[in-house]
């Protein structure tokens, strides 16, 4: 399958990239330096740009199978509102439409839509307006990206994670729809295997899955 990937030089986007080519996809990874990308693969082309600009996005999907999007603001940013990945993600939507690239699968993260409902009554009342303001910026741009993608006629599936960990792989990803099971985290290898799963499988189909182990 031949495979956009957006974030590619980001924790979990370089853990991605690995996982798409191990599986032979063909893969195209977006990036604002392409020596930032240490890695060489006969299925691999590395294309420098700005994921906000229109035209460049538009190119990019030309004959492409599928979009991961795993961009994000790097940590915990700078605690101030910031509507870079929502702002991507519209230009992305809007390209997709137009190209006939369908099938879309978005990292978001744990609290963002309903799946704020799964985090106990402290955690959502006082942790995280007061002790954890950096996490509400980010859950906020990643509503408004889900909003995007929610209203769009693409085939996605959006992936919410809690903690994602350096750890050695478990060897599987647990996705809850409800809430029922969530665990604070999830190895990296293993959401890296659950996102590249995504593109050939419609179990999660226009759903917005939480994962962890």
């Amino acid at each position: 399958m031949k495979v956009v990937l957006l974030g590619a030089t980001g924790f979990s986007g370089k853990e991605v990239l690995q996982e798409l080519l191990s599986q032979n996809h063909i893969v195209t990874a977006i990036t604002r330096k392409a020596s930032s990308i240490q890695y060489k693969n006969k299925n691999l082309r590395i294309v420098e740009g700005n994921v906000l600009d229109p035209v460049f996005i538009q190119k990019i999907l030309e004959d492409q199978d599928a979009v991961i999007n795993c961009l994000g603001i790097g940590g915990k940013g700078t605690g101030k509102p910031n509507s870079f990945v929502s702002d991507a993600t519209t230009v992305l939507v809007k390209a997709m439409e137009r190209s006939g690239t369908k099938r879309l699968i978005c990292m978001s993260n744990v609290g963002a839509g309903n799946s704020m409902a799964f985090q106990p009554w402290i955690f959502r009342a006082l942790i995280l307006p007061y002790f954890m303001k950096w996490l509400k910026v980010i859950i906020d741009d990643k509503n408004k990206m889900e909003s995007v993608i929610w209203n769009s006629n693409l085939d996605w599936i959006i992936i919410r994670c809690p903690n994602i960990t350096d750890k050695p792989s478990k060897g599987k990803a647990r996705p809850t729809l409800d809430g029922k099971g969530l665990k604070l985290s999830i190895t990296n290898k293993d959401l890296a295997a659950f996102l590249v799963e995504q593109l050939t499988t419609n179990q999660f189909l226009h759903q917005s899955p939480c994962v962890s182990n």
